[in-house]
């Protein structure tokens, strides 16, 4: 199979994930650019961080126009993981390969281990914590730097569980979140962005905003819960992959 169509049938899939569930998708972006495209861990990390927040963007207008986005909670989340995916992103181009690939493949395990997981629903007030706001940002910013994924998997339950949104405004909220945490983090790494081979992370950002739409208007026709455990199960088994790559 051609390069090409590999990257354009991957993106598709990332962006349908990301489209439909508000995270998850950027997790398998970087594997795809590792095992299917050729890249290293470092540059596939560096791409995964252009094409979540190109993807990401193009989801949120979606969920913004059907006013599923707190913008005010959104901006604090996400100004507190600024700086922390900033520095993230300087430190992760300095990490060895094996050690930065088996860190994201154990990501990458929690994060399917968090779908398979039933959702509890966040309380109708939505009450906005600033101390457990920052925290989550944080922590979130610094997964997003490191490892090049936007995280939703990690701002969705953070934002039902410690905020109390709603679960269609976490999914809107989280794609604010992602959106703002990418930019900071590629910013750190614009020395290497001109390096990437366009022939491939051109085709495979396209794909996946064409299907951030499609999985928008999937989300609203098939049950959440199927997608999310279907997906968790591919990214369980990719981690698995990743994490023996890395060790052996």
């Amino acid at each position: 199979m051609s390069t090409l169509i590999l990257a354009l049938a991957a993106g598709a899939v990332i962006g349908l994930s990301l489209g439909a569930l508000g995270g998850g998708g950027s997790v398998l972006a970087v594997p795809a650019l590792i095992y299917l495209l050729g890249l290293t861990p470092v540059a596939a990390t560096t791409a995964g961080l252009l094409i979540v927040a190109l993807t990401s963007a193009t989801a949120l207008s979606s969920h913004a126009s059907d006013g599923h986005v707190r913008w005010g909670t959104g901006l604090l989340f996400a100004a507190a993981g600024i700086g922390p995916a900033m520095l993230g992103s300087a430190l992760a181009v300095h990490l060895p390969e094996r050690a930065l690939q088996a860190a994201f493949a154990m990501t990458a395990a929690v994060a399917a281990i968090r779908m398979l997981r039933p959702e509890g629903e966040g309380d109708a007030t939505g009450k906005t914590r600033p101390g457990h706001v920052a925290a989550a940002g944080a922590g979130l910013g610094t997964v997003t730097g490191v490892l090049g994924v936007g995280g939703g998997f990690l701002a969705v339950p953070a934002l039902v569980g410690v905020l109390g949104l709603q679960m269609r405004e976490a999914v809107g909220t989280s794609l604010l979140v992602i959106t703002v945490n990418s930019l900071a983090a590629l910013g750190m790494r614009g020395g290497t962005v001109g390096r990437l081979d366009w022939a491939v992370i051109a085709p495979f950002a396209g794909a996946a905003v064409l299907g951030a739409w499609d999985g928008r208007r999937l989300a609203s026709k098939a049950k959440g819960t199927s997608l999310q455990h279907v997906f968790a199960l591919a990214l369980l088994a990719v981690a698995a992959v990743m994490l023996i790559d890395a060790v052996v």
